[in-house]
C-alpha cells in the first residue's frame, strides 16, 4: 500500500516506511523531524519540468505526461520504493500545499500501475 502525507504532518507508526520525494527540502522543517527511511530527490521532477509547472492546476495532464516520462526513462530511483510497497505500507512525504496537483500523488499513481502490472 502507498499513501500520502504532507511533511508538515506528524509521522506515525501507521505510514510504515516514509520516503522523501521532494527535490527541495520542506521549508521550514527540521531534517531529523521527518523520519525518514531516505530523501529520494532523484525521484522528483527534474528542475526544469517543476519549475514550468510551477503547481498550476491547469497543466496537470500535462505534468503527469512528462513526469511519467521522466520516470520511464530513469527508473533507477524509484525501484526502491517499488520493493518497499512490495514488502510493507510506504508514505511518500511531500511539501506542496496543493493535495491533489502534486509530484507525490502522480508518484504514487506510477508507482501503484508499475505494482499492478508486476501482481498480473
Amino acid at each position: 500500500m502507498i499513501q500520502l502525507k504532507r511533511a508538515y504532518d506528524a509521522a506515525a507508526k501507521s505510514d510504515g516506511a516514509r520516503f522523501l520525494v521532494e527535490r527541495l527540502w520542506p521549508r521550514g522543517v527540521k531534517k531529523d523531524s521527518l523520519a525518514l527511511e531516505a530523501w529520494l530527490k532523484d525521484v522528483a521532477p527534474s528542475t526544469n519540468l517543476r519549475k514550468w509547472f510551477s503547481h498550476d492546476p491547469a497543466k496537470w495532464s500535462e505534468f503527469r505526461r512528462r513526469y511519467f516520462e521522466e520516470l520511464r526513462t530513469n527508473p533507477q530511483p524509484w525501484e526502491p520504493l517499488l520493493a518497499a510497497a512490495r514488502r510493507g505500507r510506504v508514505t511518500l512525504v511531500y511539501s506542496s500545499h496543493d493535495t491533489e496537483h502534486n509530484n507525490a500523488v502522480a508518484l504514487k499513481d506510477f508507482l501503484e500501475k508499475k505494482l499492478g502490472k508486476k501482481a498480473a
